[in-house]
């Protein structure tokens, strides 16, 4: 009987301290997810701060937030803190071994907000990954594609690689190339694509568009012409001039050929 008691007053203190710890974690996890929040809303509405630093210091608060957390479960189970400073102190080689990958992303994180190669709602090329930034924390940087695909690039990954930013500067140069017959008019042909061209108002006058023939083909002569816009007008407009250009090779007889081969018989 007294063994009895003696174990259950064992086990019921460590279910007690069970029960505490797990009500910490879940109010500490809801806690550290509020207060970042909280971070990101109120560094987001200040007008000189990017919205990138904001979802960064979210994620910083937060998960400082649960590390003391962390530390308030295992104090609840006897393990006080001075201990564990001193177990990570003497186990600092193995943990950063064991979480070099880790610990590269927390690094590269900080020097992508630091150096800000992209922001939140940039379109980027990261090693091959294109997708528009929806968010950097401490150890990712999260892309969504035009089809509206998630992609997660580890902050490590992304700061080794190339990184090419289509929205870092506020206007971009369209490349249109468009092929015609070698039996049409290469000057009529230029000055249709220019006039329709600098109809669209979308188009900036400076730097000047202008049409060259670029290439003698197999099948066409091919006429590029180089305009600018602004950034967020790339892809309508270029879309639409080439629509707009075929529609008035069209009504001024100008013929896109199709590649094809031409017989030539001599006379043997």
């Amino acid at each position: 009987m007294e063994e009895l008691l003696t174990q259950t007053d064992f086990v019921w203190p460590l279910i007690l301290n069970a029960v505490k710890a797990l009500a910490v974690l879940i109010v500490g996890w809801i806690v550290a997810g509020a207060i970042g929040g909280m971070v990101r809303r109120k560094v987001n509405s200040t007008p000189h701060i990017d919205p990138t630093l904001g979802n960064f210091f979210a994620s910083m608060v937060k998960w400082a937030i649960l590390a003391m957390v962390i530390v308030a479960v295992l104090g609840i189970f006897g393990i006080q803190a001075t201990s564990i400073v001193a177990v990570l102190g003497a186990a600092s080689l193995a943990i950063g071994l064991a979480l070099q990958g880790t610990l590269s992303d927390l690094a590269a994180g900080v020097m992508i907000v630091i150096f800000r190669p992209y922001k939140l709602g940039q379109y980027v090329d990261i090693g091959g990954t294109a997708g528009t930034v929806k968010e950097v924390n401490l150890f990712t940087t999260e892309l969504v594609t035009p089809d509206n695909v998630q992609i997660i690039v580890p902050n490590g990954q992304a700061w080794g690689s190339i990184i090419i930013n289509y929205s870092a500067h506020d206007t971009r140069r369209v490349d249109l190339v468009f092929g015609i017959d070698y039996g049409d008019n290469a000057d009529a042909a230029m000055k249709i694509i220019l006039d329709t061209a600098q109809a669209d108002g979308r188009v900036l006058s400076d730097p000047e568009p202008w049409v060259r023939v670029t290439n003698l083909g197999d099948s066409s002569v091919d006429l590029t012409a180089r305009l600018w816009c602004n950034a967020a007008d790339y892809w309508d407009l270029k879309f639409m001039l080439t629509q707009k250009v075929k529609e008035a090779f069209d009504a001024q007889g100008i013929s896109i050929p199709y590649p094809h081969a031409v017989e030539i018989q001599k006379a043997g």
